[in-house]
């Protein structure tokens, strides 16, 4: 139990030992005024029925309220748990866009790997036909210098042979 509800129970205990102790006094008829007119009644139990009409008042609003709050703190909470369950929908379908996009990007991104895959054959196939071609250009420039070199030699092999055979040949 609270402790306000502790001490209404002993509250209300007391007073009714006090009244109890005390009926006498409180059963006792004197003149009481209401404005307009007097009546004759007993003012301790006028007073007790006020202050018991009063606590009955209290108690019933304050049970009118707790009640009212408990019932929409319960509101609040089916409207929190729809919202919840909004949001985890909302949100799985935001992780299924991601998970498609996703897919999307890397499917994308295979195929601009490939492309580039391709792309880098082609020019490798282009440069290695290109360097074989200069390889080939080369081989043949070198063996027309070859060819020069030796034509070169084997005249002047000639012209140094006419020579010699010239100074050995007499003159007439």
């Amino acid at each position: 139990m609270r402790i306000r509800t502790i001490f209404l129970v002993v509250a209300l205990l007391l007073l009714a030992g006090f009244v109890a102790l005390n009926f006498d006094e409180f059963s006792r008829v004197s003149l009481l005024s209401l404005g307009f007119t007097t009546v004759e009644a007993s003012i301790g139990l006028v007073m007790l029925l006020l202050l018991v009409v009063s606590t009955v008042v209290f108690l019933a609003s304050t049970l009118y309220i707790q009640s009212s709050n408990l019932l929409e703190t319960r509101r609040y909470a089916r409207e929190l748990n729809t919202q919840r369950e909004l949001a985890d929908k909302a949100e799985a379908s935001r992780f299924t866009e991601l998970r498609s996009y996703l897919e999307v990007q890397v499917l994308a991104a295979q195929h601009r790997e490939a492309a580039a895959a391709t792309v880098m054959a082609e020019r490798f196939s282009q440069q290695q036909q290109a360097l074989l071609a200069r390889l080939e250009q080369s081989d043949n420039a070198l063996a027309a210098y070859m060819g020069q070199l030796e034509d070169r030699m084997e005249r002047r092999d000639r012209v140094i042979h006419l020579e010699k055979d010239s100074e050995t040949m007499p003159l007439v």
